[in-house]
């Protein structure tokens, strides 16, 4: 409804104004003797009535004087008063410096030429008057700022003022408020709301009511929000679907797990600086005894083709329990089961999960993050295979220009790094890493000899916080996360 008397108040002046044209709301409610906001909301209120009136909204601008403006209209600029607080012999540069107007006041002098700095005076720098007297004509444009006339300023000059933070240019919004086609200063208010009264006594029926408004929207239900992270997550998800690729998981792995990739056991990637090995349970139960002495053969004597790491192998150190701190793990178990079945079939899978690595917290690194990766296994798989999958997977991703390296990872040869170009940065950045499972690896598992294995690998993180512009890892997990974030966060769709 209409606000009562404010209302009828700005209808009633309308009325009186006549064949003018009609009202500017600032004005109005001056005359009114009202707060502008407050008329504002009257004359929403009678828009929604219906053709009552008519508003036109306006924007105009006008010069303030800032409290540093207020300040130097009452008092004067801090140049004329340091130059007015200076005896005719001058004063010593850290005593002038202490007067009404300090340092600014001095520059602005020394720039102006009414003081000169004699630095060879006796006891140190001085202070010395040049010219016998100044005129204040920053407090004169303020003057003239505050009496309405801003506009007669030259453009220089009110551009010093607002440099000097001394002038605010302020942007008003007003309205234009004329009559409507259904005009009237009798305030009807129409009903909102349907009442058993009503329909009993019949009176409904003579009774105006505010139309439904249809296009508006309701207030959003209270519901969960699904954090970015998990959105992007999904898409990948759907992607290894579409695929052909079913998940695999797990979220901790013996130590011997990092073994069976073909990782040796003093490798510094299984340091207790850089892995987190577990206290309860602190080792695995047991160990599938003839892999065990497969895997055990292969890293200290060789075998299938590899010469092997030359060193002393270790059941106890295979059975420490540690988080992962690489997903090929959870790839490696699902091939150990795929090598127990009686008759080999091709496989795909894929995994999205959780890391662990004891890292240094930076905008880019955490301690625990997620990992993507993508396994095939089939007979005759070369690495022109894992190039065409790898540009299919990274094309739904809406990555097309792409480029590969050779690398070197301890559990597949010949290795690759997937790197794509970047327009935003203008050069190419690595977005992943590949490569073809060693024999090594997977022949001791009972795999059979012509069965090969290709496997892909990115991150979830860094993909998300390009997605959704956010440039610290710290601000996407974590306790400095704003809710109000992921509330907003709209759902990902990736550049297909």
């Amino acid at each position: 409804p209409a606000r009562g008397p404010v209302a009828e108040r700005l209808l009633e002046r309308l009325d009186r104004a006549g064949g003018s044209g009609g009202l500017c709301s600032i004005e109005a409610a001056a005359a009114l003797g009202v707060d502008h906001q407050t008329l504002v909301g009257a004359v929403k209120s009678l828009q929604a009535l219906g053709e009552v009136i008519e508003a036109e909204a306006r924007a105009a601008t006008r010069w303030e004087l800032s409290p540093e403006g207020e300040e130097v209209l009452r008092d004067g600029s801090p140049e004329v008063r340091l130059f007015r607080s200076l005896p005719e012999e001058g004063l010593p540069q850290a005593e002038a410096m202490k007067l009404p107007g300090g340092s600014l006041g001095f520059s602005k002098a020394m720039a102006n030429k009414w003081v000169r700095l004699d630095k060879g005076a006796p006891g140190g720098p001085r202070v010395l008057p040049v010219v016998p007297s100044v005129q204040d004509t920053v407090q004169e444009h303020l003057g003239q700022v505050r009496a309405g006339e801003a506009q007669a300023l030259p453009e220089r000059e009110r551009a010093e003022l607002k440099r000097r933070k001394l002038l605010l240019e302020v942007t008003l919004k007003s309205y234009w408020i004329r009559k409507g086609s259904a005009f009237s200063t009798a305030v009807a208010r129409p009903e909102t709301e349907l009442t058993p009264e009503m329909i009993a006594t019949g009176s409904w029926r003579q009774l105006p009511f505010k139309p439904y408004n249809f296009s508006s929207l309701g207030l959003p239900p209270a519901c969960g929000h699904l954090h970015p992270l998990l959105k992007v997550r999904s898409e990948l998800r759907q992607i290894f679907l579409e695929m052909g690729c079913p998940r695999i998981t797990s979220w901790r792995a013996p130590s011997g797990t990092s073994t069976r990739c073909s990782k040796p056991q003093q490798h510094p990637a299984r340091d207790q600086h850089d892995t987190f090995f577990l206290l309860d349970p602190a080792e695995a139960p047991q160990l599938p005894s003839g892999y065990t002495s497969k895997v055990k053969k292969v890293h200290s004597q060789g075998g299938y083709g590899s010469q092997g790491y030359r060193y002393e192998w270790k059941v106890e150190e295979a059975r420490k329990n540690l988080l992962r701190t690489h997903t090929t793990s959870a790839s490696a178990r699902a091939l150990f089961r795929l090598a127990r079945q009686e008759k080999f079939s091709p496989v795909k899978y894929f995994s999205i999960d959780r890391v662990f690595r004891n890292e240094s917290l930076d905008a880019t690194h955490l301690a625990e993050f997620h990992q993507v990766e993508g396994v095939v296994a089939d007979r005759g798989l070369t690495l022109g295979h894992l190039m065409g999958i790898l540009r299919q997977f990274f094309t739904k991703l809406g990555i097309s220009q792409l480029r590969f390296k050779p690398a070197y990872n301890p559990y597949t040869e010949p290795s690759m790094e997937v790197f794509s170009y970047h327009e935003g940065l203008k050069k190419w950045v690595e977005v992943g890493n590949s490569g073809v499972f060693r024999p090594e690896l997977l022949l001791p598992m009972g795999l059979p000899e012509n069965v090969s294995v290709i496997a892909w690998g990115l991150s979830l993180e860094r993909p998300t916080m390009i997605k959704y512009g956010i440039n610290n890892i710290r601000e996407l997990v974590g306790h400095r996360v704003n809710l109000q974030m992921v509330y907003d966060s709209p759902l990902c769709r990736l550049d297909v």
